[in-house]
């Protein structure tokens, strides 16, 4: 299993630096089960985008806000479940969170992520 600390700092550093200032990587694949580390500095987004059959968000660094129907602040720490809506995540600080995705339900095929 990946450690998460080495992969907080070396993404967070890789999203201070990115253009767009974002980083992730795939860190875990187990058939419709999908666990994503992301980062985002400070400002940045990831655009809208449809929600998959399931999904939670759990902030390790920093604070972001969640856009859509309740639009909450999560700070380090904090574990949300995403709503089945349309969203987008914002950087409130550097931050990085852990995605966890489910990508197809019982008796469909994987969406291929």
């Amino acid at each position: 299993m990946p450690d998460l600390t080495p992969l907080v700092t070396s993404h967070m550093q890789a999203a201070r630096a990115d253009e767009h200032g974002r980083s992730a990587e795939l860190v875990l694949r187990d058939g419709v089960l999908r666990q994503s580390i992301l980062a985002l500095r400070e400002g940045a987004e990831l655009a809208e985008h449809n929600a998959p059959h399931a999904a939670s968000l759990q902030v390790l660094v920093g604070r972001v806000r969640v856009t859509g129907e309740d639009e909450p602040v999560l700070t380090a720490g904090e574990l949300h479940a995403l709503t089945h809506h349309r969203h987008a995540v914002v950087a409130l600080e550097d931050s990085v969170f852990l995605l966890t995705t489910v990508t197809s339900q019982p008796g469909e095929p994987p969406q291929d992520q």
